[in-house]
């Protein structure tokens, strides 16, 4: 039985679709997108002329083995609490890939890493925007340095982009959360969307202040990459709305968040009122030495659309995967990609300069 299936769970999602189709093109009829509703599924492989194929499964269900059985990759673009199906994949040969930010949860992945090696699989985490692009560009500035010390990740979101469902929850349900983060190499707790730094995007975005928010990648590179410092934070294109939740967040109302009604209101505005466009960027500023003088590398990214640069650089990363190119066990992208590589993948879909010491790289 050919083993050769890729299954993209949410496949009909914001993100999903964009990975199935891009992932259809170069394998037809082999890219199933998955979800729990048949209907939604079945109408997006109409749309594909076949080349996507729907596939009806529940993440909170037990999952057929027949379909792991024809099943090379699993690509996960759903949250999850536990990893039942990710052990369940690794045990039946299958590599995993999933773009979650959810710290806790790629944590528990890595707990798999000696199971993954055992049954000759991959499971490769950090996919997307952030994580993802930030955790090669972090490598990147690290590369250019002896020893890093200190490491602040910014990325600013256009408003007036077309955000996912889960993704709009996700951030809202982050915005009134406490953070765990790596200071000195040691773990304390921070408030989300506080404690503001302005980070120069540079042409064409300018200078924003961005508030500290949990995204996964401020605590896995202080274990990949050894760095005792990092902290990510993010803003809006839009300044006054970025100030407001700021603002909100000092003055402790965004703690009404917790409230279903509130919350589900916020949600939906989020998804409905477009205040901004739709440029991504990305500042790395790193300190550090280099043949012991003090060093900075500033790394930038800009670029449009969110979904389309999570799913090109999770196309990126699934094809290394489903090619076997990967070693065995857990990984994250910046254990096992290289930022120049990824550059070449972008090509002209981002602009990106990189300096240390105010010279351009």
């Amino acid at each position: 039985m050919t083993k050769d299936n890729i299954i993209i769970i949410g496949g009909y999602g914001h993100v999903g679709k964009i990975v199935c189709t891009e992932l259809s093109e170069m394998f037809p009829g082999k890219v199933f997108a998955a979800g729990r509703s048949l209907e939604r599924a079945t109408a997006f492989s109409q749309q594909s002329n076949g080349k996507i194929r729907p596939l009806q499964l529940d993440i909170h269900e037990p999952i057929d083995p027949s379909i792991l059985e024809q099943a090379k990759m699993i690509i996960m673009c759903l949250d999850q609490d536990n990893t039942t199906l990710v052990r369940t994949c690794l045990q039946h040969g299958v590599h995993y890939m999933d773009i979650t930010a959810n710290a806790a949860f790629l944590s528990q992945v890595e707990q798999c890493h000696q199971e993954a090696r055992a049954y000759q699989v991959t499971a490769l985490l950090s996919v997307g925007l952030a994580p993802g692009l930030t955790n090669l560009l972090a490598l990147q500035a690290t590369q250019l340095m002896d020893q890093t010390d200190e490491l602040n990740i910014s990325l600013m979101l256009g408003l007036g982009d077309q955000h996912g469902q889960a993704a709009i929850e996700w951030t809202v349900d982050q915005i009134h959360t406490d953070l765990e983060v790596i200071e000195q190499g040691r773990p304390v707790t921070r408030r989300s969307f506080t404690d503001g730094i302005v980070a120069d995007f540079g042409v064409g975005v300018g200078r924003h202040r961005a508030y500290r928010f949990p995204f996964s990648d401020q605590q896995t590179l202080p274990r990949t990459l050894n760095i005792p410092t990092v902290s990510t934070r993010l803003c809006f294109d839009s300044r006054l709305t970025t100030r407001l939740l700021a603002g909100l967040r000092t003055i402790g109302i965004l703690g009404l968040l917790r409230q279903p009604t509130v919350r589900d209101a916020v949600v939906r505005s989020f998804g409905k009122v477009h205040l901004g466009g739709n440029a991504v960027a990305v500042k790395v500023d790193a300190q550090g030495t280099r043949n012991g003088k003090e060093t900075r590398v500033e790394c930038r990214l800009r670029g449009h659309h969110q979904s389309d640069l999570t799913a090109k650089a999770a196309v990126f990363a699934a094809l290394a995967l489903y090619r076997s190119e990967l070693p065995y066990g857990v990984f994250h992208m910046e254990q096992v990609f290289s930022w120049n590589r990824m550059r070449a993948w972008l090509g002209q879909q981002v602009d990106v300069d990189i300096q240390m010491n105010g010279q351009q790289v």
